[in-house]
């Protein structure tokens, strides 16, 4: 193993040997620096291979912070995104809870990583989410289970993401949303909790069914 070089961790070495706190001290300071030496990964990235199949057609990336889950996805973000894990510049600047450059039905598919938690209204940013999907199209949703997050974040040390809305945030929440709002659909795929604190799911938009019109 090569040996510290900063100046500050060279002095302090002995004392923390000493007090038998040498191995604690260590990972206090690789979480310190881990920021600085190695950028976290985007949570896009962490579900790419899982779920970048699904993306197919033209379809959209809401906040996705200059990586989108594929090339061709078109890039949505706010005018002052906050947060960066990629270069690509955002294409349309926006609020991702008003799709207004999107006609009704006209997209493949649309897919969001850790954005859905940070609105109030749930049930209303899923139907304008599907509003855009034509009828076969896929929701593909990648977000966090928000007390198993918080856990998380408390034991290593993770910066905790302070847009978060609801201390209830799960699958089984969205899952509610999604009945609730009675919008025809199945679940193509989905995994309770996957990379550690997150959860995904696949939804396909289905045509209105004849039962559904009066």
């Amino acid at each position: 193993m090569t040996e510290n070089r900063h100046p500050l961790v060279r002095a302090l070495r002995p004392f923390a040997r000493g007090l038998g706190l040498e191995a604690q001290a260590r990972r206090i300071y690789h979480r310190v620096t881990r920021g600085k030496n190695r950028p976290m990964p985007s949570e896009t990235s962490k579900c790419r291979p899982r779920l970048a199949r699904f993306c197919e057609g033209s379809g959209l990336d809401l906040g996705f912070g200059g990586d989108p889950i594929v090339p061709h996805a078109i890039g949505v973000d706010l005018p002052a995104p906050y947060t960066a894990v990629g270069k690509r510049p955002t294409q349309l600047a926006g609020d991702a809870t008003r799709l207004v450059w999107i006609a009704d039905g006209t997209l493949d598919f649309v897919f969001s990583s850790h954005l859905l938690e940070d609105f109030e209204d749930i049930g209303a940013v899923l139907r304008e989410w599907l509003r855009v999907l034509r009828p076969g199209g896929r929701l593909i949703l990648f977000c966090p289970d928000e007390q198993v997050y918080r856990s998380h974040c408390a034991a290593t040390g993770q910066p905790y993401n302070n847009h978060h809305v609801h201390a209830d945030f799960s699958l089984a929440l969205v899952k509610r949303e999604l009945f609730r709002i009675q919008i025809e659909h199945r679940v193509l795929h989905e995994q309770s909790l996957v990379d550690v604190y997150s959860w995904e799911i696949v939804i396909e938009k289905l045509a209105p069914s004849p039962e559904s019109h009066p």
